[in-house]
């Protein structure tokens, strides 16, 4: 966020933050890429200091702040490229629907384990032949009884190993459902050890290495009723309300990672030499180092506006889906020219530079692709 937007609370938060990240996260981070995964304690250190779920209401073992925290949890965690800790995925996508569409009885049961970091938590939307669709999902629940019986598959399911608290979104017939121009889906909280539910491998990725990103299967899974999240049929509404946040937190984090890759690249490009003189010194670096400083700032005064926004719990969805749209597309061109500038030293992995590339290029396509954006947004105009 601009310095204008920072309050001295949130200041001096943020110095508290950046520099547990620099403590716990930095020193670590390249280990936790090797083994494809993050340790769960990190989430209940992160928990223990008060880093999780930021916005979760007092009553239930949170501290009610508003997106401006969340955002500068997102905004370190992007610029100091620890993309294995996934805390606002936990905190500031997933947790949020257990808030807004969970009864009594399941935000006390569930919200102050999210918050202390002794639940971690993972969504379920991506099928292996379902993306960006969410009318595609096949995964199906039935009601048998006291229980939904779970069938269906997942896939990239991000922090799907180490959690152990899913939101899955299925599909589940409802009366009148077939009227609907909408897919009748519903949500369900399936936790670790439930019968029929199994984890596959952690995914192979070409970035994002500390996160692991798991297959998922359910098998004629026992769900109990009371697991069902909000009301039967109201999935895609709930998904398109939330959807906003997760939007709004790659733009924030794309936003971040854009800074350090130009702060990286400034630094380097005064030091480097070639024909006798910095490489800072050629007419060309000048010109592509102004124009990525001046992409960021157009970038970072949007997202402000967004930011706020959420703080006033306006519909964000058309804007967050331009910001994100925009803001992942900017780290592409940013990351690439970057990487450019460092010459053959930009394709090394020891590099940050390199990690920062490849990190950056699911950006455009996770929580809703270029594309689909392109479509939210036109529509809207269209309408």
């Amino acid at each position: 966020m601009h310095e204008s937007m920072m309050t001295p609370e949130l200041v001096e938060f943020q110095n508290s933050f950046k520099k547990w990240v620099e403590n716990e996260l930095v020193p670590h981070h390249e280990k936790w890429e090797a083994q494809g995964i993050t340790p769960r304690e990190l989430y209940t250190k992160a928990g223990e200091q008060g880093f999780l779920c930021l916005t979760a209401p007092e009553e239930y073992g949170g501290m009610g702040l508003d997106f401006r925290y969340a955002s500068v949890v997102i905004e370190e965690l992007g610029y100091a490229l620890t993309s294995g800790a996934a805390f606002f995925l936990h905190s500031d996508v997933i947790a949020p629907y257990l808030y807004h569409y969970g009864n009594e009885e399941q935000k006390k049961k569930w919200i102050p384990g999210l918050v202390s970091g002794e639940l971690i938590s993972a969504i379920a939307m991506t099928e292996p032949g379902t993306g960006s669709d969410l009318q595609g999902i096949a995964t199906k629940a039935e009601l048998k009884g006291d229980h939904w019986v779970l069938n269906g598959a997942k896939t990239f399911i991000s922090n799907g190993h180490i959690s152990n608290w899913v939101i899955v979104v299925a599909r589940t017939e409802v009366p009148g459902s077939e009227n609907s121009k909408f897919a009748p889906l519903s949500l369900f909280v399936v936790e670790e050890g439930m019968e029929g539910f199994e984890r596959g491998r952690n995914l192979s990725k070409m970035g994002l290495k500390a996160q692991d990103t798991a297959e998922l299967s359910f098998t004629n899974c026992k769900v109990p009723k009371e697991n069902l999240l909000g009301e039967v049929g109201k999935g895609f509404l709930y998904l398109t309300n939330e959807l906003a946040a997760e939007r709004l937190t790659v733009a924030i984090w794309s936003l971040a990672t854009a800074k350090r890759c130009l702060d990286l690249t400034v630094e380097y490009t005064k030091g480097r030499k070639a024909f006798g003189r910095s490489i800072s010194d050629f007419q060309n670096t000048r010109y592509k180092l102004a124009e990525m400083a001046t992409e960021i700032s157009l970038g970072e005064a949007f997202v402000d506006r967004c930011i706020n926004g959420m703080v006033e719990e306006k519909d964000m969805i058309v804007e967050a889906s331009k910001a994100k749209y925009w803001c992942s597309e900017m780290l592409g061109r940013v990351a690439d020219d970057c990487v450019q500038l460092f010459g053959g030293y930009g394709y090394m992995n020891e590099y940050p530079i390199a990690k920062a590339y490849v990190d950056a290029r699911v950006q455009r396509i996770y929580a809703g692709t270029t594309e689909i954006m392109k479509e939210i947004i036109s529509r809207d105009l269209l309408k």
